[in-house]
């Protein structure tokens, strides 16, 4: 009897069985994250920090229709890190059937909201910008308006790689594009919908020179750090670039290169977020790169390296290593 009821509640994701932790065997040092961070192909990430633990949410880098799911990662300081499978898939997306990616988080009212891009949406088919829902940031996630909150193209801006900003009055905008357009737009507070812009209009263009993808925003000292992905994301052009203006609208004016490869460590570094430690003002930026060794597009690990600024607020380009960051925890 215990059997049928606990098949029951699978069935009907009361139980999650995929995104119970699965501890990751210790590094050779433990005193150093190491890069990659955890084994496997994984790209895009999105790192958060929720209380007193770390998270990165990546792309499983696979071809278009094996990526059906999102894994998480959990660390309490950077070093050793549990892997939670599965806490979205597209059983519980109905919608989505293949290419689920670049996963952005956000918490909100005591509920966590993971954005995704899936189908690799082009005008006409289904498919775009969609957002899950869970009560803890392990999942299990579903679906939390039944279809995509962004369908279409507009700007010229493919749906996918969407980064979601709070602003400092309290508002929450999306980011997102492909294709080399960047848009972004209010979100409702219920993130069920698009609210109107200041303009009146749903979407504004803030595309910068040199844009593809992987668009992410930070506020730090009153000003708005733009940063964005450029180059081909299977190429050794593939990098990160930054931009800085008085308003989350642009205009963007592109400062320059803060993450690219080295070839004495890894290639095409890029589509990256950033951590950051309140209590010891210490940014991280975490990332995707490819080991010299691989040829196949999809082997992209996730990294993470020490991010700085200078005196004036500019960002120091990154230096790319395979030691990581040092342990460290958020409280």
């Amino acid at each position: 009897m215990k059997r049928i009821v606990l098949a029951v509640l699978i069935l009907c994701g009361a139980v999650n069985l995929h995104a119970q932790q699965q501890p990751i065997p210790n590094k050779v040092s433990t005193n150093t994250s190491g890069n990659p961070i955890f084994p496997g192909w994984y790209a895009d990430p999105d790192a958060a920090i929720f209380g007193d633990t770390y998270w990165v949410y990546p792309t499983y880098s696979a071809k278009y229709n094996k990526q059906v799911f999102l894994d998480a990662f959990s660390s309490k300081d950077l070093v050793h890190w549990n892997k939670h499978h599965a806490v979205l898939d597209t059983a519980s997306i109905k919608w989505a059937h293949k290419a689920i990616w670049a996963p952005a988080i956000v918490q909100k009212d005591k509920k966590y909201y993971l954005f995704f891009g899936a189908n690799d949406m082009h005008q006409g088919e289904e498919g775009g910008i969609g957002v899950a829902v869970a009560n803890n940031p392990a999942g299990p996630y579903i679906d939390h308006i039944g279809k995509a909150l962004i369908d279409t193209v507009v700007n010229g801006a493919q749906p996918i790689d969407q980064f979601v900003f709070k602003d400092k009055d309290g508002k929450y905008y999306i980011l997102y594009g492909g294709w080399g357009h960047a848009n972004i737009a209010r979100l409702k507070d219920d993130f069920k919908g698009l609210a109107k812009l200041p303009d009146g209009n749903i979407f504004k263009e803030i595309t910068p020179e040199g844009f593809v993808e992987g668009i992410y925003m930070i506020l730090k000292d009153n000003k708005y750090y733009l940063m964005w992905s450029e180059g081909g994301w299977t190429g050794p052009d593939y990098s990160v670039a930054y931009a800085i203006a008085d308003s989350p609208f642009g205009p963007f004016k592109r400062i320059g290169k803060i993450l690219q490869q080295d070839m004495a460590v890894a290639r095409g570094a890029g589509h990256h977020s950033l951590l950051h430690n309140a209590k010891t003002d210490t940014w991280y930026i975490v990332y995707h790169r490819r080991p010299l060794t691989e040829i196949d597009g999809n082997h992209r690990v996730v990294c993470i390296d020490r991010l700085y600024f200078d005196k004036n607020g500019l960002i120091k380009p990154v230096k790319i290593t395979t030691e990581g960051v040092a342990a460290q925890r958020v409280k």
